[in-house]
Order: structure tokens, then sequence, then C-alpha cells
């Protein structure tokens, strides 16, 4: 998070609302599975589109599915299967937060994310 001195909630909520874009990233992390914190020695990773996660918390807490969409300005993510029904009927993607996710399997189509996770 964006490094602030106040313990003051609304301050707190301020620079996470007024955080510039690459510091949005970090908003964006989210525990890695038992299996993976092994493999690759880390406890969080940055959720992208592609990676499968399991939700943690909330109203489809043990649902999994595919990241279809990472919205960085909302710091929120779009699971596959994870949607709410509208009186009409039709289906609408629920956000949820990537805090209350766990990553099961990861998307290593990125050469530079790859080489990243082996550094470690």
């Amino acid at each position: 998070m964006v490094r602030i001195e106040s313990s003051q909630p609304r301050k707190q909520r301020k620079a996470r609302y007024t955080a510039p874009s690459h510091a949005n990233t970090k908003f964006l992390n989210a525990p890695l599975s038992t299996e993976l914190k092994e493999q690759y020695k880390k406890k969080t990773l940055r959720v992208v589109k592609g990676d499968t996660v399991k939700v943690t918390r909330g109203d489809f807490a043990g649902d999994e599915g595919l990241v279809d969409a990472v919205d960085t300005s909302k710091s929120k993510i779009i699971v596959h299967g994870v949607s709410n029904t509208k009186v009409d009927g039709t289906e609408v993607p629920r956000a949820v937060d990537a805090s209350n996710v766990k990553i099961t399997k990861l998307n290593l189509a990125d050469k530079r994310r790859v080489a990243k996770l082996g550094e470690a």
C-alpha cells in the first residue's frame, strides 16, 4: 500500500484512491496456494488475466475460476463464474477484491513473469 504515516481511516482511503497507477499494482496482489508457495518461495503475487483463482471470502467463497479481467483503476478482478443475476435474468460479472482470492494456477505465458518467478 501507499506509505502514509496517519492512522486515520479517511486519510488511508484517500491515499489509496489517489495513488499513482504504478502503486495501484500493489493492491492487486493475492496469496498463492500452498503448493505454489513451496514451488516459488513467495507468499503473494500480482493477479493477471489467465490465472486460476479460488475465492476465499464473501458470497462466492469456494468458487474457482479463471481471471477474465483485471481492473487496475478500481483494484478489482473479474473471475469467470462469479456473477450476480439481475431482475431481468441477465448475468452481470461481480468484481472481487484481489485480497479475497487465492491463486491456484499461474498464467505463465509472459516470459518476464516466468523470469521474475525464477529469481526467488
